[in-house]
């Protein structure tokens, strides 16, 4: 069998490893990180060129099955992948990891929104833990902010007061926890990635009596079939060989 796993995440590696070597995996990331997190077996990096050229690819390299591993929030190619394994009739698969409860938390529906909360909330030292692409949304709110990211995003985007933080995670409970005390943080603003790699943020956020403001994340296209682990993946792709 020849799969094509679209990564980019914990996840996405860990099919890959789970797979290898009986399964020929080719994982796919998109290029945006520097430096990324490999995982085992055949790599490509870059984009496919929209739909059509997912298409042509997928036809091209004759691929078995297809399997949506990236980040919650990386929607184009999540629609990208459906529409061309529809057109092709290769079986597709996405793996959402479930998502965090929201609990007490302000949920939006967007970085925009996220941004206008903290203005009419007034809070004044924020954690924004949303990635290096959604820092623009904020360039003009009055506020200070510690931005936590893996890549620092382009100048222009990032607001007038801040300290910028570059980290890649996992991070524990205790560490977040005492992040929020040292920079006096009122509102931590987070997309809902879900996962346990940064989920301490939450339960320290919680904790300390920090406002969570929680960017929902965008709906996967209709009809496409999803399950929550990895070893559901795996099990769904043993099916596909029987």
């Amino acid at each position: 069998m020849r799969v094509l796993v679209l990564g980019g995440t914990g996840e996405a590696r860990a099919l890959a490893a789970a797979l290898h070597p009986r399964v020929q995996v080719i994982s796919s990331l998109a290029g945006r990180v520097p430096d990324p997190a490999l995982p085992v077996g055949e790599v490509r990096i870059g984009g496919f060129g929209g739909t059509e050229g997912l298409v042509r690819w997928l036809r091209e390299n004759r691929v078995d099955a297809v399997v949506d591993a990236t980040h919650p929030f990386a929607a184009t190619i999540t629609a990208h992948g459906a529409r061309a394994c529809a057109e092709t009739g290769v079986p597709h698969l996405v793996l959402a990891r479930p998502a965090w409860p929201t609990g007490g938390a302000i949920v939006v529906g967007s970085d925009t929104e996220a941004a206008e909360t903290v203005t009419r909330h007034g809070f004044s030292r924020v954690f924004l833990t949303t990635g290096r692409s959604g820092t623009a949304a904020f360039a003009g709110v009055n506020a200070w902010f510690l931005i936590r990211a893996v890549t620092a995003p382009e100048p222009a985007t990032l607001p007038p007061d801040h300290r910028l933080l570059l980290s890649r995670g996992p991070y524990d409970y205790d560490g977040e926890l005492a992040l929020l005390r040292e920079h006096r943080i009122d509102a931590l603003v987070t997309k809902n990635s879900g996962g346990a790699m940064t989920e301490a943020k939450i339960r320290a956020a919680d904790a300390a009596d920090v406002a969570i403001v929680m960017v929902d994340r965008p709906a996967l296209p209709a009809g496409v079939h999803t399950v929550a682990t990895v070893e559901d993946a795996v099990a769904w792709l043993a099916g596909l060989s029987t």
